[in-house]
């Protein structure tokens, strides 16, 4: 049984999470199969669009603690090997040049935290819960949320989160930063999927040069991000979609970036 699945439809990407029984917890191999299907989506032609989301009644519960703790005295040459996998996934969702939403249910809590905070976008039930927990195991945080967490949400809140393991509900999560909306639970499905419709519908060149651009302010200088900035909308005006829209806009219609 695959551990991560792969649908391409219209342009969209959904990955799911296939491990509910024991909440999409992230152990060796599903590390693996979710890195493999980030490169496949790179290779994709015309994928617009990614959703990221779990099976069962939670996206995802972190780590495998279990498989981590039967470890014992290789627990650490286990969680390094896990985590080369875990972040070289995450680190192509962040390069991958097109929009990854996060559709989020139950719980994410640690490493399925930091996948959720890894995403571009993020809507989740009403229900759900986040939580990091790495500390109420004596661990630390994984999966590049020490990173995220902080430029999502200000460094005072991710050590509250971090320390204190405060639980957030799902209001409180749109409250903070962390996620962009929040839908009753029953119009998760309906709703990941207006958004993705929407986000493959539109012009693909200009969502990948923002994207870009976003990810690299967080560590470029203002000069600096500047020029990237005059650059990318350099190149953007001379794609097809700047045509159309631009041609839309004087017109006072709604454009249509895909045939």
């Amino acid at each position: 049984m695959s551990l991560v699945l792969l649908d391409v439809a219209d342009g969209a990407a959904t990955i799911t999470l296939n491990s509910p029984r024991n909440g999409n917890a992230i152990d060796l191999e599903l590390a693996k199969e979710l890195a493999a299907v980030l490169h496949r989506c790179e290779s994709i032609a015309n994928l617009r669009a990614i959703v990221v989301r779990g099976d069962g009644r939670v996206f995802c519960v972190g780590g495998d603690l279990v498989a981590i703790r039967d470890r014992r005295a290789g627990a650490a040459a286990y969680v390094r090997e896990l985590l080369g996998h875990l972040h070289e996934a995450i680190s192509t969702m962040a390069r991958i040049p097109v929009p990854v939403l996060a559709s989020v249910q139950g719980a994410a809590a640690g490493a399925g935290l930091a996948l959720a905070c890894a995403c571009d976008l993020a809507i989740a039930a009403q229900s759900c819960r986040f939580v990091m927990a790495y500390t109420r195991v004596g661990l630390t945080p994984d999966g590049s949320s020490s990173w995220y967490l902080p430029r999502l949400i200000g460094a005072r809140r991710a050590l509250e989160l971090s320390l204190l393991n405060r639980t957030l509900s799902a209001p409180d999560a749109l409250q903070w930063g962390l996620v962009n909306e929040v839908v009753p639970d029953d119009a998760l499905q309906s709703r990941t999927t207006q958004l993705v419709t929407e986000l493959a519908s539109g012009p693909g060149p200009a969502f990948a040069e923002t994207k870009r651009l976003m990810r690299t302010s967080l560590q470029d200088d203002l000069e600096t991000q500047m020029n990237k900035e005059c650059d990318a909308i350099c190149r953007a005006l001379e794609t097809r979609e700047a045509a159309i829209g631009l041609d839309a806009f004087l017109a006072k219609r709604v454009p249509t970036f895909r045939d």
